[in-house]
């Protein structure tokens, strides 16, 4: 069979701009007429999206980075385009979704255990987007410097060499110590995996390039790898929505000055937070971020409950935080209260889990401000939504849950999911809580909901903003990168790359 031609982008570690730089590779190529898929083996993060997955009717998740990096292509997402997806539930462990659906859960050692046995669905994926692809850009996890887990991998070099795809090394030089971490990768590595790396790409530059060719050549003299381009940064990546919890921990400054803040707090399993997206976009809105130990502002007009991986759990540390009596306050001064699905579960009178499927903890007291209640269930609800608002205004949004709420506030729906009603408002008007994810996507409505707080939003659609972002950066990408020679690699395999690189001194 002829090989489809791919690259595969891996990093000195995490966060140092891998999904960005994919997503604007897969745009660039995109725009050049070639039939382009992502893919990334293994994803962790409670970040998700619905994607379809091929041949049914059903769907499934994966990382929500993938479904950017899809949409840059111009394609609709699947599960192949990332087979295995982790989703933390605690410190030691993951639920476990395999092409789209969950098959378990596992801690951190059983993983590494289970894990080589899922080599082979990987490669089944990723043959299945080959087949269809003129070009496959393939994004790594972690860094390959993590020898420790290197037995039976799959999200790095264990899938390179086994794909026999070419490896291009991403190194952050905005934290500092990039020649040392690209360096020390390449001492590091076994032969095998060494000899799979084509070259590298300096990412997050700032100021005058040309004050680091030296840098480039020593990184160069110790590898023998070739650099691929130096990209500066690229601020567009502010306007995509972010991969994972990681970039919550870098939060900027509050606005000031501007007519709405709406504060949100951390919860220790936040899931789906580009939901708020669309509200950081708009110009006149403050979304202030509140850190476990932090108070909810006193000034904030409307608080927002994001989605949970671990309700219950997160209920719990809400109450510790003591967030629970600073919602109360609020909503007793006249504030506004949204949830959005784990957020909306939290807001029930009760959620009970009689399966224990969250966990030991079977019920708890939800914060009550919504007349329902929740019942965890075992089947998940993983699905393209259909939406409407009450009046018939088309919505665009997914779900991803598990269990229902029901009860007298459920009288008064958010919106229809495929002609059945969702969502709670409460009598008073200034609580709801809904499962659809995506909500404040929807121009039109975003705008009115913005409207009831003297707001006239942004005129920008909020999905155009993000096509343009992506626009941009692979204008920038085809400016600093080696574009041809990057392209060329991935047509010819690792058939040319030289393996007999000059060892670390």
């Amino acid at each position: 069979m002829k090989r489809t031609p791919a690259i595969m982008l891996q990093g000195t570690g995490s966060d140092v701009g891998k999904t960005v730089l994919v997503a604007g590779l897969c745009r660039l190529f995109a725009r050049r007429g070639l039939a382009v898929r992502p893919f990334k083996p293994q994803n962790m993060s409670n970040n998700a999206a619905v994607a379809a997955i091929p041949g049914s009717d059903a769907f499934g998740e994966i990382g929500r980075a993938q479904w950017l990096q899809a949409l840059a292509c111009g394609t609709k997402p699947t599960v192949d385009m990332n087979p295995v997806l982790l989703k933390p539930q605690s410190e030691t462990g993951s639920q476990v979704v395999v092409r789209g659906k969950v098959v378990g859960e596992a801690k951190g050692r059983d993983y590494q255990r289970l894990k080589a046995g899922l080599l082979q669905t990987v490669l089944e994926s990723y043959a299945r987007l080959s087949a269809e692809a003129d070009l496959v850009i393939v994004e790594g996890a972690g860094s390959p410097a993590e020898i420790n887990l290197r037995a039976g991998d799959i999200a790095n070099m264990g899938f390179a060499t086994a794909a026999g795809v070419p490896v291009i090394l991403v190194g952050d030089i905005d934290r500092g110590g990039v020649i040392a971490s690209l360096v020390g990768t390449h001492a590091i590595l076994p032969d095998e995996d060494r000899a799979m790396i084509a070259g590298f790409l300096i990412n997050k530059f700032r100021g005058d390039v040309s004050l680091f060719d030296d840098g480039l050549s020593a990184i160069t003299g110790f590898t023998g790898w070739p650099s691929f381009g130096v990209v500066p940064h690229l601020a567009a990546a502010s306007r995509l929505p972010a991969e994972d919890s990681v970039a919550l921990e870098r939060l900027s400054a509050p606005g000031a000055g501007k007519a709405l803040k709406i504060a949100v707090p951390l919860l220790g399993r936040i899931a789906n937070f580009d939901d708020l997206d669309p509200l950081k976009a708009e110009p006149d809105v403050e979304v202030a971020f509140v850190r476990p130990g932090e108070r909810l502002p006193a000034d904030a007009a409307l608080v927002l409950i994001p989605g949970s991986k671990s309700t219950i759990g997160d209920l719990a540390a809400f109450r510790a935080n003591g967030w629970d009596r600073d919602l109360l306050a609020h909503h007793a001064r006249g504030g506004h209260v949204v949830g959005l699905c784990g957020g909306y579960q939290m807001l029930s009178r009760t959620v009970r889990d009689p399966d224990g499927i969250e966990g030991p903890v079977r019920e708890a007291a939800g914060l009550g401000l919504l007349d329902v209640e929740t019942v965890m269930e075992p089947q998940k609800t993983v699905r393209e939504a259909k939406a409407t608002t009450p009046d018939g205004a088309p919505l665009d949004g997914y779900e991803i849950h598990l269990g229902r709420s029901f009860g007298p506030d459920c009288a008064r729906p958010v919106c229809f999911l495929d002609g059945q009603p969702d969502g709670a408002i409460s009598a008073d008007g200034r609580v709801f809580g809904t499962y659809l994810h995506g909500l404040f996507g929807a121009d039109t409505w975003r705008r009115d909901f913005l409207a009831r707080f003297g707001l006239t939003g942004s005129t920008a659609g909020y999905r155009a903003g993000v096509e343009a972002a992506l626009d941009e950066i692979a204008a920038e990408l085809e400016r600093v990168v080696e574009v041809d020679r990057l392209l060329a690699v991935a047509r010819e395999g690792v058939s040319d790359i030289n393996p007999s690189s000059p060892p670390t001194p």
